[in-house]
């Protein structure tokens, strides 16, 4: 989100505020009442058979806090375009935020369900950040809630549960190789490689590639040829099989990865299942949010 952007964003939330009063009640010192929310901040998309990675984070989320308030917000401004089109109304980060606040809840987790601490996340902490400066907070306390993949226990159960969902009838032999997005954000996109070393520790068959950045499908290829891969099950390391996974991924398209891998030889399967599907993997965002959570106590 530029600064332009993120400044119009900020205004409208603020307008909101104020519309509602809230900045006026707290310039007069009023003490408000505890009420509370989570934020659940994704990127989005406008596939609706990957609407269920939603439904099943929404579930767990609201089994764990229970009588919490759960919102979300969408990062993408063409995909929120895509659905205010055909009639729904989505919110950015900063709107959705300025309207939890114009309905006066005082604690809010702003909730990341970004993979990794990339660019994308650091835009989020930067435009939470801003809001706060700009709005103040009058006893209010928001926190940002950190990625899936920001810790090594979390890489090391990210990495089981990741393997947990690879289809029954594949065999020791065949290869599993993950797409993840990649990122510009060089410090981010090197967990990506960490991922890797967690995952091919507990299954040398098993890898992860990137869209857009390190390693790329083309580094993985030599590595499966070396090792007489004759199958390879295609998964997303992504939220929501959406548009990358059924596209990029496993689309028809001669660059899609089950084209160049077929044209290679090898026998492609793909599993169309994002990690918000998996339970084990949900489990750990919920957990992050459970630890910015416990500031507010």
């Amino acid at each position: 989100m530029g600064k332009k952007i993120l400044g119009s964003a900020v205004c409208c939330a603020l307008l909101v505020l104020w519309t509602a009063g809230w900045a006026i009640a707290g310039a007069h010192g009023e003490k408000p009442v505890k009420k509370e929310a989570i934020l659940l901040v994704v990127f989005g998309t406008t596939v609706p058979e990957a609407l269920k990675a939603f439904d099943n984070i929404e579930a767990q989320v609201k089994q764990a806090f229970p009588g919490v308030a759960v919102k979300w917000a969408y990062t993408s401004r063409i995909i929120r375009d895509k659905w205010r089109a055909e009639g729904k109304s989505l919110d950015d980060p900063i709107v959705a935020l300025g309207k939890l606040l114009g309905d006066n809840y005082t604690h809010i987790v702003v909730a990341s369900f970004h993979a990794l601490p990339g660019e994308e996340y650091h835009d989020l902490v930067r435009d939470v950040n801003a809001f706060k400066n700009i709005s103040g907070s009058h006893g209010r306390k928001i926190l940002v809630s950190r990625p899936l993949l920001s810790s090594r226990e979390s890489m090391e159960t990210a990495a089981k549960g990741l393997l947990n969902h690879v289809p029954k009838t594949r065999k020791p032999q065949d290869a599993v190789v993950f797409m993840g997005h990649g990122s510009e954000h060089h410090p981010g996109d090197a967990v990506y490689a960490a991922l890797n070393f967690w995952l091919g520790d507990m299954d040398p068959n098993v890898h992860v590639a990137t869209v857009e950045g390190q390693p790329r499908l083309s580094d993985i290829i030599p590595k499966l040829k070396a090792k007489k891969v004759k199958k390879v099950y295609l998964m997303p390391f992504m939220l929501v099989a959406g548009d990358h996974a059924r596209n990029d991924m496993c689309g028809d398209d001669p660059e899609s990865w089950k084209s160049e891998l077929t044209k290679e030889g090898f026998d492609v399967e793909c599993v169309l299942k994002g990690t918000g599907e998996m339970p084990e993997v949900v489990k750990i965002w919920v957990e992050n949010i459970r630890a910015a959570y416990s500031h507010f106590k």
